[in-house]
């Protein structure tokens, strides 16, 4: 089983391997708060980046350790690449870019980026 997501223009679309999750992460720092994220982790090796790598911005803020990937068309930012606190790459998927995710049925876990 796998899913897909893309930007909102489609220029960037990618595809994850697995089910699409029962939880997500909803975090309040500075960046996720404003807009308004509904992130879940998966291993790199999970992910694959299926178009729009040309298309793709990097933004980065407070320790740099993730790397915030937006399109450079329409400024929908549908997934990060970093490291898992083990070191192994993963990626930040926003479910919000995931057009089958019944976002309304997902458990939402709070977490207070703010103090990060």
């Amino acid at each position: 089983m796998s899913y897909e997501g893309s930007c909102h223009c489609g220029a960037v679309a990618f595809e994850v391997e697995g089910d699409i999750p029962p939880e997500a992460m909803s975090c309040n720092c500075s960046h996720c708060r404003r807009k308004g994220f509904l992130l879940t982790f998966v291993p790199a090796s999970r992910f694959q980046l299926t178009a729009g790598g040309e298309a793709l911005q990097t933004y980065t803020f407070n320790t740099h350790r993730l790397r915030h990937r937006f399109c450079r068309t329409c400024g929908v930012q549908p997934f990060a690449e970093g490291a898992s606190p083990d070191g192994s790459e993963t990626r930040a998927v926003n479910l919000r870019c995931v057009p089958s995710a019944d976002l309304d049925a997902l458990t939402v876990n709070k977490v207070n980026g703010a103090d990060f």
